[in-house]
């Protein structure tokens, strides 16, 4: 194949456009990774601690108001009626199983619910790093299954803030037998807490651990 030979100005063109290319790629493999990326990265880095400290010097600066809601949140709580109304815990267990009885009452127009049995427990011991006291009831209902569940939903979403433990439900096995549409037999504890003294802080969160079963 014969080739033609660039003539003069195609080959001052062509000289330039390879120079150029070697100095790109002397740019590249000397100066920019060596260089110039490093110094990218650092002033990257420099935004991101400045922007860093800024929100950091913002909270700190926020750090007193926010300490005064925060006691103003725990003063709210403990004065609100997250808390049994009795100061003491046998008054408490007392008012406890009275209010059972007036939601069950409230809860039996769905079906059959009656309270079979209730009776004050002794007073829990706090838990380690629990500053308040608890009172506690032992229920037993019998209920069909719509009544119960809106009772166990009024004692739970209510207030006083109150805890349903320790949940057993089952049907009578002689009662079934006779009537297929017996009552469950249904036992719990209910718990609540007493209101603290004034000064005392307020609880950080509330739970609930109930298990049950029907057969």
């Amino acid at each position: 194949m014969k080739m033609t030979a660039l003539n003069a100005r195609d080959s001052r063109i062509a000289a330039i456009g390879l120079l150029l290319l070697a100095l790109l790629l002397a740019y590249v493999v000397l100066l920019h990774w060596w260089f110039v990326a490093p110094l990218q990265q650092i002033r990257s880095e420099m935004a991101d601690l400045r922007d860093t400290h800024s929100r950091y010097a913002a909270a700190i600066a926020e750090k007193p108001t926010l300490q005064k809601r925060i006691a103003a949140l725990g003063a709210g709580q403990a004065a609100s009626s997250a808390f049994l109304a009795a100061d003491d815990p046998n008054t408490a267990a007392a008012d406890l199983m009275q209010r059972v009885v007036d939601v069950v009452g409230s809860n039996t127009a769905r079906g059959s619910c009656v309270v079979s049995q209730k009776m004050p427990l002794p007073n829990p011991p706090a838990s380690a790093g629990e500053p308040y006291r608890k009172a506690a009831v032992s229920i037993s209902l019998s209920c069909d299954i719509e009544p119960l569940a809106a009772v166990l939903q009024a004692l739970e979403q209510g207030t006083p803030y109150l805890f349903i433990d320790d949940l057993s439900i089952y049907r009578n096995p002689v009662a079934a037998q006779q009537d297929h549409a017996a009552p469950l037999e249904v036992q719990f504890t209910l718990s609540g807490y007493v209101r603290p003294a004034r000064g005392a802080p307020a609880p950080a969160s509330r739970s609930t651990d109930d298990a049950g079963a029907v057969p």
